[in-house]
């Protein structure tokens, strides 16, 4: 679903500026939007969140050497923007959201069940720095990049039980980089800009079972969430 969904944008991408470069339309749409000091907008998506583990021994009853396998699964993004213009070519942005998605997560034991589905609703506070390309026609490519912080309202940080007792616990906060590209495209009424983008976070989110010999926490060094975010936003 994730490849999917970045083929798909890339050819609205493609098609798009096929159809700027060589239809010769000269008929400006929102001519003196990006003259605005301050913009205003939504955006609506889509995730597939990962997990990343660093191992502290390598594990040879696994084919992959690893303890754990995760199932990724396609989660939804909302949210509003605040831009705010820098100059031609460079605007600061604000992009507080809410992402949902569910991801499984299982340790790699015959003997028993080991399966846990984890439900994730993330508060995503990003501080963007979004670099534009000079406008051709109705159409403008860009790239964005910056750091984010989000809150997990379901991460039972502070459960008392672990594993243990089926419950698999990650810190509440949790703080990334990221880095993307998309096109803005001038419509008639607003302009659209559909966007791909990797989150990846820097600190490490797992919060360790009380048995030092866990199947699930014993081995890992370090926990950190990866994601795609496929958006498509409105001004």
């Amino acid at each position: 679903m994730k490849k999917l969904l970045a083929f798909a944008l890339m050819m609205l991408c493609l098609n798009t500026a096929q159809a700027q470069l060589f239809s010769g339309e000269r008929v400006l749409n929102q001519q003196n939007f990006d003259q605005q000091r301050w913009s205003w907008g939504y955006f609506l998506g889509f995730n597939s969140y990962d997990f990343n583990f660093d191992y502290k021994n390598y594990n040879p009853s696994s084919n992959t050497g690893k303890d754990l396998i995760v199932e990724t699964r396609t989660g939804f993004n909302v949210g509003l923007i605040g831009n705010l213009k820098l100059n031609n070519n460079f605007d600061l942005r604000f992009e507080p959201g809410v992402n949902f998605n569910t991801r499984g997560f299982q340790a790699i034991r015959a003997d028993a069940d080991t399966y846990r589905e984890i439900s994730s609703t993330y508060v995503h506070l990003p501080l963007l720095v979004k670099f534009n390309a000079n406008r051709l026609n109705n159409f403008r490519p860009f790239v964005v990049g910056g750091v984010s912080t989000s809150i997990n309202l379901s991460s039972n940080e502070n459960n008392p039980d672990d594993n243990s007792a089926g419950q698999f616990r990650m810190t509440t906060n949790t703080y990334y980089y990221e880095i993307g590209f998309g096109i803005d495209l001038y419509l008639y009424y607003f302009k659209l800009s559909p966007s791909i983008r990797g989150v990846f976070a820097i600190n490490d989110e797992l919060i360790r079972d009380s048995n030092p010999n866990s199947i699930y926490t014993g081995n890992v060094e370090k926990m950190s969430s990866r994601a795609v975010f496929i958006n498509f936003t409105f001004q």
